[in-house]
């Protein structure tokens, strides 16, 4: 306990503690704060949140080692210790490379950095095309046909679309309810949209790894949420075993949606791109899996989705 007790004195004796703060220092502090939240909130929504909780084990074992003055375990513990700041590295690769993107794509720095690529004002795809997307899912969903939609926004979708077959054709309600009819050649995987045409089907997408997802939906689902994660991309999902059409858009699945509440989101990314914060606004009609802006589970569609 007295080992413990000078490790802690001689920790808060090497503190700096400045005199006076002046507002460079506050200004530090703010940012630190900032960063170290979105860090935590990171974390915790992606598998790094378990990894992380295995390194604070064996900190606090290296703790205990070098309390009780284990100098075998020390030794190896320091010779290893390049190895394994390497070795974070790559277990951490697909974290931080989500991280990364999920940075770049922040509507707050797209706005702020000069870099950013200037797309054309024009409406992103016309009415007619709503009209048809709406009915389309509503029509496969009241036969109970699974499908998968996704509506391309700023960021391209292009590595996606070569895991896919070329269509590029018209977007028509008749052709997707056709693309999406089981037994067919293109009904398996994902169609994607760009502008007012259907560009690819049978699209492989990235699932999602995010730990709060509800153990209820099928790979469908997950896809849709994948592809939300990596791309600001608007997708509609129709569920084969309750025939109900979800949307996924920012990492977030909002389900059993009707049909004025699809017809406005589309409208919506018409003009601009979507945020996510925006669509949380936008609850009547639709409900959010997991976490709702107040804080309240959502409780509806407990019937599996897949």
């Amino acid at each position: 306990m007295q080992a413990i007790l000078d490790i802690i004195k001689d920790y808060l004796t090497n503190i700096y503690i400045p005199k006076t703060l002046h507002a460079t220092n506050i200004i530090e502090i703010i940012i630190l704060t900032f960063v170290l939240y979105e860090f935590m909130a990171w974390v915790k929504k992606t598998r790094a949140y378990s990894l992380l909780k295995g390194i604070l084990i064996l900190l606090l074992f290296w703790l205990i080692a070098y309390i009780f003055n284990f100098t075998t375990i020390l030794w190896l513990g320091s010779k290893v210790l390049n190895i394994a700041i390497i070795a974070l590295v790559v277990i951490f690769q697909p974290e931080l490379r989500k991280a990364l993107e999920s940075l770049g794509q922040r509507n707050r720095l797209s706005k702020i950095l000069p870099f950013t690529e200037k797309k054309d004002k024009a409406d992103r795809f016309s009415n007619q095309t709503i009209e048809e997307l709406v009915r389309a899912s509503f029509q496969l969903a009241k036969a109970k046909t699974g499908a998968l939609i996704v509506i391309e926004q700023e960021i391209l979708v292009t590595e996606y679309e070569k895991t896919g077959i070329a269509i590029d054709a018209i977007v028509t309600s008749s052709l997707l309810i056709n693309m999406f009819e089981k037994n067919t050649p293109l009904h398996d995987g994902a169609a994607i949209i760009r502008g007012d045409r259907i560009v690819a089907a049978t699209c492989y997408l990235p699932m999602s790894d995010n730990m709060r997802i509800s153990k209820e939906l099928g790979t469908r689902h997950r896809a849709a949420l994948g592809i939300s994660e990596v791309s600001d991309s608007l997708t509609i999902v129709v569920s084969e075993e309750t025939g109900k059409v979800s949307l996924a858009i920012g990492g977030e699945l909002f389900r059993d949606i009707d049909g004025d509440y699809l017809r406005n989101k589309l409208t919506f990314i018409q003009k601009r791109t979507l945020d996510v914060k925006r669509f949380r606004l936008w609850k009547k009609g639709g409900k959010s899996d997991g976490q709702s802006q107040d804080g309240h589970s959502d409780k509806s569609s407990k019937k599996s989705e897949r």
